[in-house]
């Protein structure tokens, strides 16, 4: 059986991680937070001090980080992941960042014997947790296969997109998609309050014809109990929305309506609202429009 390593044990990492350690996989795990690590330390992980140590005791190497400086830290830096790593390794990075970073990292490792996917994820803590994400994978196809048995332990859907660098494209696409519909949502609520009809029958008919979606299906009932906290913070969903915005320039892509909903994700940030869940653009909506959402108990 693969030896796994697991680098980041946060809102995300700590349940991936977890998964893959109930399924039977021996775990090595870091994490600049050590009280992370000691929770599955205690569950049966092997603690690790650094990500050369990881890298260097394991067969498949996973990260899972806040941006793109990040993973090229953990991989590039002092101590890091090439460092570490031997020729044979995988090294699979959970984390959304910037394509031309995934691909500057992979040729990297590459160069080391070291085969790269660029693999992040959707599905938010929820899909974490039960392990249901969905896993979308650029790089070598024979990588693929060998991580295979750990992805499905993780994920529901797992598509191999192409070369490295393209499994963050797809999730920057997926991110184009995920904001606009947490806008939209927080739209559709505050017009139908503030129009005169009760938004949880709006919600409860609506979901039934063509605006379904994910998001309506998981995210009213947490609005209407007036819990905003996070299953994927706003300032994720930004930082996100920063990659589309920075790599479409790359590419001379106009993108008018992501644009906008960056504009929207950044108001909640310098309104210290980036540790609230990415539904919660809700309150952005609410000061546009002069109107506070109304909690309720969903049924009423």
């Amino acid at each position: 059986m693969l030896k796994v390593g697991y680098i980041g044990l946060g809102l995300m990492g700590k349940p991936i991680a977890r998964n893959i350690l109930k399924a039977g996989f021996p775990l090595v795990v870091h994490n600049r937070s050590r009280e992370k690590v000691e929770e599955l330390v205690k569950e049966g992980a092997i603690p690790a001090f650094s990500p050369a140590e990881v890298a260097s005791q394991v067969d498949v190497v996973f990260t899972n980080l806040p941006d793109s400086p990040d993973v090229e830290q953990i991989v590039l830096g002092e101590n890091g992941i090439l460092q570490g790593g031997k020729s044979g390794l995988i090294f699979v990075d959970n984390s959304t960042i910037k394509p031309g970073m995934a691909r500057h990292i992979g040729k990297l490792l590459q160069d080391k014997g070291i085969l790269a996917l660029d693999a992040p994820v959707s599905g938010g803590d929820i899909g974490a947790i039960n392990g249901t994400l969905t896993i979308m994978v650029g790089g070598p196809v024979e990588a693929v296969n060998l991580v295979l048995p750990i992805f499905k332990v993780i994920g529901k859907t797992i598509t191999h997109i192409g070369e490295c660098g393209t499994g963050q494209i797809a999730k920057a696409a997926n991110q184009i998609m995920v904001a606009a519909q947490m806008v939209a949502m927080g739209e559709l609520m505050i017009f139908a309050q503030k129009a005169g009809a009760d938004p949880v029958k709006v919600i409860e008919a609506i979901r039934g014809g063509a605006a379904q979606c994910w998001t309506l299906d998981v995210k009213p009932p947490r609005l209407f109990s007036g819990n905003r906290q996070p299953g994927f913070k706003a300032s994720m969903q930004s930082k996100d929305l920063n990659i589309i915005i920075e790599t479409a320039k790359e590419y001379g892509i106009p993108l008018p309506s992501c644009a906008i909903d960056n504009q929207l994700y950044q108001s909640m940030l310098q309104n210290n609202m980036g540790d609230l869940d990415n539904s919660a653009i809700i309150s952005v909506l609410e000061t546009l429009s002069n109107e506070k959402f109304r909690t309720q108990s969903v049924g009423s």
